[in-house]
Order: structure tokens, then C-alpha cells, then sequence
């Protein structure tokens, strides 16, 4: 038996919301029968901020991770963290799990994927450049690489830990408690914190 019909627009509303991560067709209604009961003025406001999304926030020059435009993000700003300390991961999702997990104080290195040939996707893909460019600054001693436990993650570890064999740096890589084949984005903050414990050099 075919679902309830709303009007068209509402149906579009549904059809964009479907679209998000782990939003079903009910959560979808839910959500956009919720919108119609808000006043003009809030609905206003939600277009533009989604309006001028790609604008707004954009990517730190820095790391590479979510920032305002034109600005760093939070954690290059912040003068807590070691900045002695670098985290490389594959996607700006990653930082989000591994600030979840309260196990790290220092800073990111974003690469914006990870090598993968299926994907015509090579090292030079990868913000590598911007990487090395940081590393010769001298400030940094300890690179963690943070790369998703399938072959292209594991791939990309090993590629990035050969370039950086003559730096003089230590690098290591996340403990082997993450399950083979999973990606980073989707581990609990549990299971990301005893990898970042348990970290071994390459």
C-alpha cells in the first residue's frame, strides 16, 4: 500500500531531507510536517544559512578541516593544543570521531581522501603538498597517521610514512583495535581513543 501524498513542494521538502545521512522516508515527513508548524521568519532564516552554506564554510587553510570562511579552524586557533603533534586523517568526518573520543591534544592535517586507483584518485590528489609545507616549518615531531583500516587507507599510510621516512620524525600509526575494513568515521569514541593509546611507530 503506497504511503500518505502531500503537495508537491512537500514532497520535494521530503525528497532533499531523504537525501541526508540515515534519514529515512518517515524521519524525512517528520521533519518537513515540523517545518510547516514554524513561523515564516525561522524558516527564512534556515533558507539562507543552507543558501549560503558553501560560502560560509569552507575549509582551514592550515589543515584542511571545517573552518568559517576566511578563517582558521577552531583547533589550528586554539593555543592548547601541541601543535608538536600532528594527526593525519583521509576526511574532515575523522576529526569530528577523534575529538569525540577526548584522546588527543594535538593538531590535524586533513588530506581530503586517500590514494585509491579504482577511483582514478592518486597521491596527487591529496593535499600532500600543503603537508610537506607544514613539516619543514621544523615545529612538528610526532606524526600520527590516522588512515581507515581498508587496503586504500592502509595504502595511503604507508605511501605518506616512505615520504616522510627522512625527516626525522616519529611516525606512527593507530593501534590495530579499529576492525579491518571500517571506516574511521564510523568508530566510537571508545574504540577511536584506545587506538590513539595504543599507537605503534611505523
Amino acid at each position: 500500500m503506497s504511503g500518505m501524498k502531500y503537495p508537491e513542494t512537500l514532497e520535494d521538502i521530503i525528497e532533499a531531507l531523504r537525501r541526508l545521512p540515515g534519514v529515512g522516508r518517515r524521519t524525512a515527513e517528520r521533519m518537513a510536517l515540523a517545518m510547516l508548524k514554524w513561523r515564516s521568519d525561522k524558516l527564512e532564516t534556515l533558507g539562507e544559512l543552507l543558501q549560503h552554506l558553501p560560502q560560509t564554510v569552507t575549509f582551514c587553510p592550515e589543515c584542511g578541516n571545517l573552518a568559517q570562511h576566511g578563517e582558521k579552524c577552531l583547533i589550528c586557533q586554539s593555543p592548547s593544543r601541541n601543535s608538536e603533534l600532528l594527526c593525519v586523517v583521509e576526511e574532515f568526518s575523522q576529526v569530528v570521531s577523534i575529538e569525540n573520543s577526548a584522546s588527543f591534544k594535538g593538531v590535524y592535517h586533513v588530506l581530503g581522501g586517500k590514494i585509491s586507483p579504482l577511483d582514478n584518485r592518486g597521491a596527487e590528489d591529496l593535499r600532500l603538498d600543503i603537508l610537506m609545507r607544514r613539516i619543514g616549518r621544523g615545529q612538528i615531531e610526532e606524526i600520527i597517521l590516522a588512515m581507515s583500516p581498508d587496503v586504500e587507507g592502509q595504502a595511503t599510510a604507508i605511501y605518506i610514512a616512505d615520504l616522510l621516512q627522512d625527516k626525522g620524525l616519529k611516525i606512527s600509526r593507530l593501534a590495530r583495535g579499529l576492525p579491518a575494513g571500517a571506516d574511521l568515521s564510523y568508530a566510537d569514541a571508545a574504540t577511536i581513543g584506545a587506538a590513539l593509546e595504543g599507537r605503534t611507530q611505523i
